[in-house]
């Protein structure tokens, strides 16, 4: 179904398994502000207990940005005590898509910054169009952050890394968070893709490109590459999203529950603990079924 709301697109018609959350304010690069939370909070919670979604997509409409961080508009008046409930508000909705039984995936298209990049990091997985922009900028403005990438950014790149991203605010490439294991990949174009625009937005020999008209169909061109980028990225997810459905859902719920809790626990806690999800997972209708299908195939071969 699809639900109306004022800044959030939720979609589960496109496939019966995967839903799609569009964070839709294009016109301010999709910033964030208290009502896209409280939206985007109700959209996980149709999500969590629709039983027919398995996986969850969550990107920004356009091609210019994922979300470019917090509303700066509403931040800057706030006090410390309404900075401590907003901070608060949104480690409820972060911990929330984090701890989702199902697997999310970050289709980030554009930038990434600040708030932005931490909804990202709260996601189980990351994938970025190669026009990605990355960082946590906060300190340029005069704060840190403040809604988890403190501590989710530091478990995913370390603490090396982490402390030299948010210590400069500078904003790095898809390819360089893909290097440092920010992202899981990167999608790029290639030359096929730009032998796919229509003749018309190419630059023809006799329209010189520095012209008023040869700059128009260079933006031109640049637009349409940029909207068959963004539709190889949600490709992308979407063909990986359909390679975790074709698996036992139970095993890969319990899979994140266990990977979750272990990044907290000791060693012999997490290997306890997996031990316990492993062997509970044998009392599922799943494990029978998909063990069973697996001998007959081999048994036909």
């Amino acid at each position: 179904m699809s639900v109306p709301m004022k800044y959030i697109l939720l979609d589960t018609q496109t496939s019966k398994d995967i839903a799609i959350i569009k964070i839709n304010r294009p016109e301010v690069l999709n910033a964030l502000n208290k009502e896209i939370m409280e939206e985007l909070s109700a959209a996980i919670d149709i999500v969590g207990t629709d039983d027919n979604v398995k996986i969850l997509i969550i990107t920004g409409t356009g091609e210019k940005s994922f979300f470019a961080g917090a509303d700066i508009k509403y931040v800057v008046n706030i006090d410390p005590i309404e900075a401590e409930r907003y901070a608060t508000f949104v480690h409820n909705l972060l911990n929330k898509i984090e701890n989702l039984e199902k697997p999310v995936i970050a289709a980030i298209n554009g930038y990434a910054l600040g708030g932005g990049c931490e909804l990202a990091l709260a996601c189980d997985i990351r994938i970025a169009s190669s026009n990605a922009k990355i960082g946590q900028t906060e300190v340029i403005i005069g704060i840190p952050p403040g809604w988890g990438a403190t501590q989710r950014l530091l478990r995913i790149v370390g603490p090396a890394k982490a402390k030299e991203l948010i210590y400069s605010g500078k904003m790095i490439t898809a390819e360089e968070a893909e290097q440092i294991g920010l992202v899981n990949k990167v999608v790029s174009l290639t030359l096929a893709d730009e032998n796919r625009l229509p003749e018309k937005t190419n630059t023809t020999r006799n329209t010189a490109i520095n012209s008023k008209e040869g700059r128009q169909q260079e933006k031109q061109k640049a637009n349409e590459l940029s909207k068959i980028l963004n539709k190889k990225l949600m490709d992308e997810c979407f063909s990986f999203a359909k390679e975790i459905t074709k698996n036992s859902f139970n095993a890969v719920k319990t899979s994140k529950m266990l990977i979750n809790k272990g990044m907290d626990a000791d060693i012999d806690t997490g290997l306890r603990l997996e031990i316990y999800g492993w062997a509970l997972c044998f009392a599922h209708e799943d494990r029978k079924k998909m063990m069973s299908s697996f001998l007959n195939k081999g048994k036909k071969k």
